[in-house]
C-alpha cells in the first residue's frame, strides 16, 4: 500500500475528525497510562500524529512540557479545545510526519499511539526519525495493532503491511534498549474507532 499524499490525508483525516465528538475518546491510551511511573514532571515530550490531543493533554496534565502535531487541522483545533477545557498548556501544531522539524537530541519522551496510517516506506522515515529525536536516556512509547487484529476489525488500518509485529519493532529499534515488548489482546474503550475486543502490541524502549 502506497503511502498518501499529505493533501490526500489531510482530506481524509478531516472529514473523519470533522464530527463533535472526540472520535478516539479524551481518555488516554490504556498502555500510555500505564507508563505513568516513568513520566516525570518537567520533561520535554512530543507527541506524534496526536489527533484530538487525547494523549498529549494527559502528558500536560503531568507536568510534561509537551509538543504535539498532526496533519489534519480539525483534529489539531480539538485538541487544542481540549487542552483549554483541562487546564493545560500544549505546543499544537498542523503537520505532516515529514514535514515536522525533527530537531536531534531534543525530546526525553517520544510518544506514538496508534500511528498505522503509516505504510511501511513512511513508517521506516518516521521510526527513524522518532529515535533521532530522543535524548541521551529518552524514552519512546508505541502502542499499536498486531496482525491478528484484522480477525476483530474494531479499528485500525485493515491492512496488513501496516500492522506491526514483535520482529518489526526490535529490527526497527535495534538501536534501543528495549524495556518492554509485549503482545496481547485487551478490550478497547478508546472512542467510537477503537472499540471492542483488539490485537495490541506495546513498546517502551530507551535510547542509550
Amino acid at each position: 500500500m502506497a503511502d498518501q499524499q499529505p493533501g490526500d490525508a489531510a482530506r481524509v483525516w478531516n472529514e473523519r475528525f470533522s464530527v463533535p465528538e472526540f472520535i478516539f475518546g479524551t481518555e488516554p491510551n490504556a498502555y500510555l497510562a500505564g507508563q505513568r511511573h516513568l513520566l516525570e514532571p518537567g520533561r520535554r515530550a512530543l507527541a506524534v500524529a496526536d489527533g484530538e490531543g487525547r494523549n498529549s493533554v494527559w502528558l500536560a496534565g503531568l507536568g510534561l512540557e509537551v509538543d504535539a502535531f498532526d496533519i489534519s487541522p480539525v483534529a489539531v483545533d480539538k485538541a487544542r479545545r481540549l487542552a483549554r477545557d483541562a487546564g493545560v498548556s500544549v505546543d499544537y501544531r498542523v503537520s505532516d510526519c515529514d514535514a515536522w522539524d525533527w530537531i536531534p537530541a531534543s525530546y526525553d519522551v517520544v510518544v506514538a499511539i496508534f500511528i498505522q496510517f503509516a505504510g511501511p516506506a513512511l513508517r521506516a522515515r518516521l521510526f527513524s526519525r522518532m529515535v533521532q529525536a530522543l535524548k541521551p536516556g529518552g524514552l519512546l512509547i508505541l502502542q499499536g495493532y498486531a496482525p491478528r487484529q484484522l480477525e476483530f476489525n474494531t479499528g485500525g488500518p485493515g491492512v496488513l503491511e501496516n500492522l506491526y509485529t514483535e520482529a518489526l519493532l526490535r529490527t526497527e529499534f535495534g538501536a534501543l534498549q528495549i524495556l518492554d515488548l509485549r503482545i496481547y489482546e485487551d478490550e478497547l474503550q478508546e472512542g467510537a474507532r477503537h472499540a471492542g475486543m483488539s490485537a495490541l502490541i506495546g513498546m517502551v524502549a530507551r535510547r542509550t
